[in-house]
């Protein structure tokens, strides 16, 4: 398959927030541009994009993974589902050597549990030693395995087939969420998924510098008798306006995702699936660090979307001189300017027009300058269906 990219561009302004934190609790930073911006990790992003996958209903459940150390429990759960029979610390340890044979992972339970065991109650579950992605389909599959090798597991992998079977399950119709972010198995490189998504750390287009807040609270118990505050303390935040990116290859997402999750559909259909959950989710997406201090609920006010055929490209470039706010106004106008005049430059330069598809979204009186960047869309869902359909029809071609 040709090589097919998508990258996404937006511009949203956040209020004071603290949406990603670094080990001090203070707002991440970055400096660009010889300034110091405000940052916000491009995996806490990826993380926020992946939950509104499930809490916005854009992908069914079946089609999603799960990223967890407590895989066992997990398809113990399953195992137990499909068998009633087989429970307690025997699945547990079923589904231990199940995994183990799938991924090449140690699942053990963890020094520190069975150091603190005294003797009483049920065993610690077993565990792996780092997070494991595994697709809902997978997570069936090697379910149906264990109730097979019940009877004896050491017996049942000893048979080569059996061992491959098991590989081959957790190798095997990956999850959107898989395809889309990738995967690694630090013990098992053959079962790695390369990522189809790029995601960029978000940067302010200005120069931030964080503040703090200094915070009391009144403790409803005390009397007249009893002035001053329960608690004190201070917590850091900034504002901005910034710059978000991902690239989304879309010729790589098809390979991850194989024949596709369904039996009954062409393989560009669960390909254009993926692309319109993770164009909607990216854009609409907001990690929540501190959301209940701040209540930062905001969408982009610009949104530029480019299918391509040469390689990805962001545009934040046209932001390493720092956007000046305006006397009396923001950076919104600014940076939707530096944007109208880069992202052509850099078009006219590297890009492709002939293989080229624009798409534009705007908000405001702010964004106006970008009316001439593309074709606009009215509304976030009609941009959405516009590039699923682009993505298909150039799927289909290259059949």
């Amino acid at each position: 398959m040709n090589r097919l990219f998508l990258d996404v561009h937006a511009l949203q302004t956040v209020p004071p927030s603290n949406l990603n934190r670094d080990d001090t609790g203070a707002p991440k930073s970055a400096v660009y541009g010889g300034v110091p911006r405000a940052r916000v990790s491009s995996q806490a992003w990826k993380r926020a994009t992946r939950e509104y996958f499930e809490s916005e209903g854009l992908l069914d459940p079946a089609e999603l993974g799960v990223r967890t150390k407590k895989v066992a429990e997990l398809l113990a759960g399953r195992i137990t589902d499909r068998e009633p029979s087989l429970a307690g610390p025997d699945v547990l340890r079923l589904a231990a050597d199940v995994i183990q044979t799938a991924t090449g992972s140690a699942i053990e339970v963890p020094k520190r549990k069975s150091a603190a065991k005294d003797g009483e109650g049920p065993e610690p579950a077993p565990t792996s030693k780092y997070l494991m992605f595994l697709s809902s389909r997978q997570l069936d599959g090697l379910a149906a395995l264990a109730v097979e090798a019940a009877g004896d597991v050491k017996a049942f992998f000893k048979n080569k087939a059996n061992k491959d079977r098991a590989k081959e399950i957790a190798d095997t119709r990956h999850s959107v969420d898989i395809a889309l972010f990738g995967r690694m198995v630090a013990d098992s490189a053959d079962i790695n998924v390369d990522a189809a998504v790029q995601v960029a750390h978000a940067l302010s287009v200005h120069r931030v510098e964080n503040e703090s807040d200094y915070y009391t609270a009144v403790d409803d118990e005390n009397t007249d008798a009893e002035p001053g505050a329960g608690m004190i303390g201070t917590v850091d935040f900034n504002s901005a306006t910034l710059y978000r990116y991902a690239a989304l290859g879309v010729h790589q997402l098809a390979a991850n995702l194989g024949e596709g999750l369904r039996e009954d559909e062409p393989v560009t259909t669960p390909v254009r699936r993926a692309v319109e959950a993770f164009v909607r989710g990216f854009i609409e997406s907001l990690p929540t660090g501190k959301i209940n201090t701040f209540g930062h609920h905001t969408l982009p006010e610009a949104v530029i979307v480019k299918l391509r055929a040469t390689r990805p490209i962001s545009y934040v470039a046209a932001f390493e001189e720092p956007v000046r706010a305006e006397s009396g106004g923001g950076h919104l106008r600014g940076a939707c300017a530096r944007l109208t005049a880069h992202a052509p430059a850099i078009e006219k330069a590297y890009g492709d027009p002939d293989g080229t598809r624009t798409w534009v979204l705007r908000v405001g009186p702010g964004a106006q300058e970008l009316a001439g960047v593309g074709p606009e869309a009215e509304t976030l869902g009609e941009l959405v269906r516009s590039v699923g359909e682009a993505v298909a029809g150039r799927l289909e071609k290259q059949e």
